[in-house]
């Protein structure tokens, strides 16, 4: 995927989780909070 395709991901992502019930949403934003810092995690071994 591109950075503008995994940009639009997310934000597709983001869109259906404030359709979610509040209980629901703090986990889902929890898990998308830990999928960022493994990313930025293994971009900084990379680097």
């Amino acid at each position: 995927m591109t950075d503008e395709q995994d940009r639009d991901a997310l934000f597709d992502r983001l869109r259906l989780i404030e359709e979610q019930p509040l209980p629901a949403r703090g986990e889902a934003y929890d898990a998308i909070a830990g999928e960022l810092r493994t990313a930025l995690e293994a971009a900084d071994e990379h680097a």
